[in-house]
């Protein structure tokens, strides 16, 4: 009776240690998985925000030529 109580708790041991591992490794993954998004999203508002600056320096440029008086050209 021994070896088979042995033997069943050996099973469920081995079970449990293969549900821990596949547990550990599925937390890693989705660690993983959120680093990559944290950093894609970071790099995407970086450059929006270097998108919208020179959408601002265009706009701040084309108003300043609209706004200066043409020269009247030599002849």
């Amino acid at each position: 009776m021994t070896a088979t109580s042995n033997k069943s708790r050996d099973q469920a041991e081995s079970i449990f240690s293969k549900t821990r591992t596949q547990s550990m490794s599925l937390n890693r993954i989705i660690s993983e998985q959120d680093a990559v998004s944290q950093a894609r999203e970071a790099k995407t508002a970086r450059l929006r925000e270097l998108r919208l600056e020179r959408e601002a320096e265009d706009m701040a440029a084309a108003a300043a030529l609209v706004a200066s008086p043409k020269r009247a050209g030599r002849r």
